[in-house]
């Protein structure tokens, strides 16, 4: 399936795209970034401008944790890691995202 623009995700989609990654280890916004579109076998591309927000907004619900820490090319970068919260939110939201995508899937697949 080819798209000339890819689409935009859901609402709340990028919350669980960023928990998702970060539970597979800590990691810095460009590396989370780089993540999702690894994971998504390059059929998603997150920009900074809409990373950072979300990142942000996790960290203040108590969802991740950040540290200074230094990247790959010896540059000072902020390193996200899960909390415990973050793990119990990103359950939470794999089951309402399995459960949405099933409904919309069974109404489209109606004949």
């Amino acid at each position: 399936m080819t798209l000339r623009k890819k689409p935009d995700l859901p609402q709340g989609t990028l919350d669980l795209l960023v928990l998702k990654s970060l539970s597979l280890g800590s990691m810095h916004g460009y590396g989370i970034a780089q993540r999702i579109r690894q994971l998504a076998e390059e059929m998603l591309q997150i920009e900074e401008g809409t990373l950072y927000p979300a990142v942000h907004r996790i960290e203040k619900k108590g969802w991740i944790t950040a540290e200074w820490g230094v990247s790959g090319n010896n540059r000072r970068a902020r390193y996200y890691s899960l909390t415990t919260e973050g793990r119990a939110q990103l359950e939470q939201e794999e089951r309402q995202w399995e459960y949405l995508s099933l409904a919309v899937t069974k109404v489209l697949n109606a004949s």
